[in-house]
């Protein structure tokens, strides 16, 4: 794989820490629905220790593949949304330097989840309040790797559309530039 530019381990630790606020904020999601599965925490506290400095590892993809198992089994979408976020957080220090649209899920996917578990479990109000939040969070260095993508197509899921309206903001802000 020829990378089409570079991405720094500060800028990836920008990204999985974005990635892993939204992920640790929807673990009771999917602890309520499965108590005694704890793969889509591990995943989290694999990207924190990325954040805090340790290298990727075996660890992270493993967490990863583990929590996205998880979220394979749950047994609603919120659930499995929320595993899927934490799977998400691990890989995204893995992100890859091409300019391939799909590379922005890795990024935006937890937060767009976020938006559709408020949206399944409240209402339209929730979801924009966890969209607004993902937006708040998002750094200048994160909004920059970001840009480096082409923007994703809203799709047909709703995850996907949401994903698409948290990307579109995003780079609407003058963060990054």
């Amino acid at each position: 794989m020829t990378a089409d530019f570079e991405l720094s381990h500060d800028e990836l630790r920008a990204v999985v820490r974005f990635v892993a606020q939204t992920a640790e904020d929807l673990l009771p999601v999917f602890e309520r629905a499965q108590p005694g599965d704890h793969r889509p925490r591990a995943a989290v506290a694999a990207a924190w220790d990325f954040v805090d400095g340790a290298p990727r590892s075996k660890r992270l993809r493993v967490a990863s593949m583990d929590a996205h198992r998880a979220a394979g089994a749950a047994p609603d979408e919120p659930a499995r949304l929320a595993a899927q976020a934490a799977g998400d957080a691990a890989s995204a220090a893995y992100l890859h330097p091409i300019s391939k649209e799909h590379q922005v899920a890795h990024i935006l996917r937890a937060a767009a989840n976020a938006a559709r578990i408020a949206e399944i479990e409240a209402d339209a109000v929730a979801a924009e309040k966890a969209i607004e939040l993902a937006c708040s969070r998002a750094t200048p260095a994160v909004v920059g790797v970001l840009r480096r993508y082409p923007p994703p197509s809203p799709g047909r899921r709703r995850v996907t559309e949401l994903m698409a309206e948290v990307d579109f903001r995003l780079r609407s802000t003058g963060l990054g530039s």
